[in-house]
């Protein structure tokens, strides 16, 4: 595949393309005393072929956390989040409109109780997009529920990451993307359940010798935050592709 090509198979969610993307997260002004929390997200996805007519896209997120204390005192903890496992039914050949219906998983790997909960997760998924001349329109929706979780390991999660990108075609490889993690926290007290951020992100997909990799960094400000959540993000994405 040419750069083209492969940046918009990196747009598509359920693309049939082995990748492993390493996405860093620096979130600023994040809690009471506003530090920096980090969390870098591994990603990798991989495709199963079912048979001539379905594909399973198994997308994984293992986040490697930075978190700052809270009080006064409390030093950095630093270790592993909870990983998240979403599987996705999706036609081999698909027409206008890709999609993927599924499962998220979530498994307790956290290291320390305060990198998030110890109780095991599930819940649907679902993504949806099209691809007209140089643009990409879409989204990925999915909420997850903890089971037999108590206190502060119980949590109903829900994410939408919307998919607007642009493939300049100038440059070939080289793109503009509009892609914020929306969340909401069904568990917290209302005014602190949602977080909503704006932002924009360039990417440019090149090799390295023979491998394709594609690179982006953005910049985030969440309009919605919880009272201690973080007041804007920096994302830079290291994504190293596979194709068949």
């Amino acid at each position: 595949m040419d750069a083209d090509a492969l940046a918009r198979q990196t747009q598509n969610p359920v693309a049939n393309l082995i990748s492993v993307p390493f996405q860093n997260n620096t979130n600023f002004n994040y809690g009471p005393r506003n530090h920096t929390q980090n969390i870098l997200n591994i990603q990798p996805v991989i495709p199963f072929g079912l048979n001539e007519d379905w594909n399973i896209i198994t997308r994984t997120i293992l986040p490697v956390i930075s978190q700052p204390g809270f009080a006064p005192g409390e030093g950095t903890t630093f270790g592993l989040g909870a990983l998240q496992v979403s599987a996705f039914l999706t036609p081999a050949q698909s027409g206008r409109l890709i999609w993927g219906v599924g499962v998220v998983g979530q498994a307790p790997t956290v290291t320390d109780e305060v990198l998030g909960s110890r109780a095991w997760g599930v819940g649907p998924t679902a993504v949806a997009l099209t691809m007209a001349g140089q643009w990409t329109i879409g989204g990925l929706v999915n909420n997850v529920w903890s089971i037999g979780g108590e206190g502060s390991n119980k949590y109903n999660n829900f994410l939408f990451q919307p998919v607007l990108s642009y493939n300049i075609p100038q440059s070939p490889g080289t793109y503009l993307s509009f892609s914020p993690i929306i969340t909401a926290n069904w568990e917290a007290r209302s005014g602190d359940q949602w977080t909503v951020p704006v932002g924009l992100s360039a990417g440019q997909v090149f090799r390295i010798g023979s491998q394709p990799v594609n690179a982006q960094i953005g910049a985030y400000y969440n309009v919605v935050r919880p009272d201690i959540g973080p007041e804007w993000q920096l994302r830079a994405q290291l994504q190293f592709l596979f194709p068949r």
